[in-house]
């Protein structure tokens, strides 16, 4: 019975909901970090921007945007659960809530190549 939940598209979004929230929790340390530098030490963050020309770091920020839209997509979906009555279309939303996380990383990378 549960090898039949896991398939449904749903419980796809609850998981990469989850996975995403893990990403950006493990993601807000090193900003707080990076922020720390702007008040502290100028020239170390001045030193670690200039890798943020790296393409693999180009790379990175596009799967972050990717996890805040997907997490924030993720959010509106739950809410949609708790305030709206169920319908068999909440299937399509949560397929369109991806598409569109994925579109808004793919615009992202496109303006930061």
């Amino acid at each position: 019975m549960k090898a039949v939940a896991r398939a449904h598209p749903l419980w796809l979004a609850y998981i990469l909901h989850r996975i995403s929230g893990i990403g950006l929790a493990l993601f807000l340390p090193v900003h707080f970090w990076v922020l720390s530098l702007a008040l502290n030490n100028a020239a170390q963050l001045d030193a670690f921007l200039t890798l943020s020309d790296l393409p693999i770091v180009k790379l990175a920020e596009t799967g972050l945007v990717f996890l805040l839209a997907v997490h924030m997509f993720g959010g509106l979906r739950l809410m949609a659960l708790e305030w709206l009555p169920w319908n068999a279309a909440q299937k399509t939303w949560a397929a369109a809530a991806t598409a569109g996380a994925f579109f808004i990383s793919i615009i992202f990378l496109m303006q930061a190549i």
